[in-house]
């Protein structure tokens, strides 16, 4: 009896044992999952604040999951792969699931026209498809923004360059043949020299604009402008060009004497060089409603309404011709329209063919 009872107890003890553990690991796999679920949740919560698009793939091409910011850039739910991506980016997500490893793709869509990266990587042993979008419209807009200026700015240099070459050429050959014309192709070397000396001033100062300033000083613009109107009597002057001020008591500005000179001094300077003799130029600075507004306006050739909208664009020239003819460079306006945007204002033109033009500059007033 005593053996029968043992073994009963004994197994009474296993029993409980063995619950125990069942019960311990009940629990242990209720934690796993929860901490999975844990995970999950928080990984969904990162993939849907994330701004690229975010979408994983089956090898079947079944959608597990696609992210808020997806469905924005593709404009559509995910219904299927077929009908959620474009062409190539289907076959970048195939591609990289039939090859197991990394495809990428661009694909222009949508109206208005905008162009997105796909990259698609696949992911885990069961072979799915992680595929990143980001639109990359802007990247592309600012690499042919590049590569266009590379391009003008080479054409730009090259100009100068030739003309001295050919200059420096002819006044060797002439001072033993003709020394009568060496005069003038030293008056040409000058010029395009001055003119070389221009352009490279110009980029200089685009590029200090480009990479930011410091605007920490409270401007006196009126005084700034009476300084670049004093600059510009003589070469209005010598061009026949009636040039006046107005300049009235005006609230400080807050940003770089030296980048608001410079935008003025541009702002006068294209107007003189495109107003014909006898014509004129009025410089005016007024307050109003917390602003500070600069008008830069001219009598002269005017600026066709086709070409209102680039002005401002670098090397972009209305009459290339009588820029040439003036020394102007192409950066002037672009210069301009930096500066202005570095102090937090905006700056417009209006214009009539054979009329003039008139520049409008609007800066905040410090406060």
């Amino acid at each position: 009896l005593a053996v029968a009872l043992s073994l009963v107890l004994r197994d009474r003890t296993r029993s409980r044992d063995r619950a125990a553990g069942a019960e311990r690991e009940a629990r242990d796999v209720r934690e796993r999952l929860r901490r999975a679920e844990d995970e999950r949740r928080s990984m969904a919560l990162v993939l849907s604040s994330m701004r690229e698009g975010v979408l994983l793939v089956e090898p079947d091409g079944r959608i597990l999951f696609a992210n808020p910011a997806l469905e924005a850039l593709l404009s559509g739910a995910p219904a299927s792969l077929d009908a959620l991506l474009p062409l190539d980016l289907r076959e970048a997500v195939r591609t990289a699931t039939a090859a197991g490893a990394p495809r990428s793709a661009e694909v222009e869509t949508g109206a208005p026209s905008r162009w997105l990266r796909g990259d698609a990587i696949p992911v885990g042993e069961d072979a799915a498809v992680l595929l990143v979008v980001r639109d990359v419209t802007e990247a592309r807009r600012l690499e042919a923004v590049r590569r266009d200026f590379v391009t003008n700015a080479s054409h730009e240099l090259k100009t100068p360059a030739a003309s001295i070459q050919a200059a420096a050429e002819t006044i060797g050959t002439a001072a033993v043949h003709d020394p009568a014309v060496v005069p003038r192709f030293a008056a040409q070397l000058e010029r395009e020299a001055l003119r070389l000396s221009r352009i490279v001033s110009d980029l200089l100062d685009l590029s200090r604009l480009e990479s930011g300033s410091t605007l920490e000083e409270q401007v006196a613009l009126d005084a700034v402008l009476r300084d670049e109107a004093e600059r510009f009597e003589g070469p209005a002057a010598e061009a026949g060009v009636a040039l006046s001020m107005d300049a009235e008591m005006v609230p400080r500005v807050r940003g770089s004497a030296r980048e608001l000179a410079l935008m003025a001094r541009n702002l006068v300077d294209n107007a003189i060089r495109y107003t014909r003799p006898g014509g004129r130029v009025d410089v005016r600075l007024a307050p109003a409603d917390g602003e500070v507004v600069l008008t830069v306006a001219d009598t002269g050739v005017g600026i066709p309404s086709r070409d209102l909208g680039r002005v401002f664009e670098r090397f972009y020239r209305v009459d290339r011709a009588r820029s040439r003819e003036t020394g102007g460079t192409g950066l002037g306006l672009s210069i301009v329209k930096h500066v202005v945007e570095n102090h937090g204002g905006t700056v417009t033109v209006r214009s009539e063919l054979g009329v003039g033009s008139t520049f409008e500059v609007r800066l905040p007033a410090a406060p």
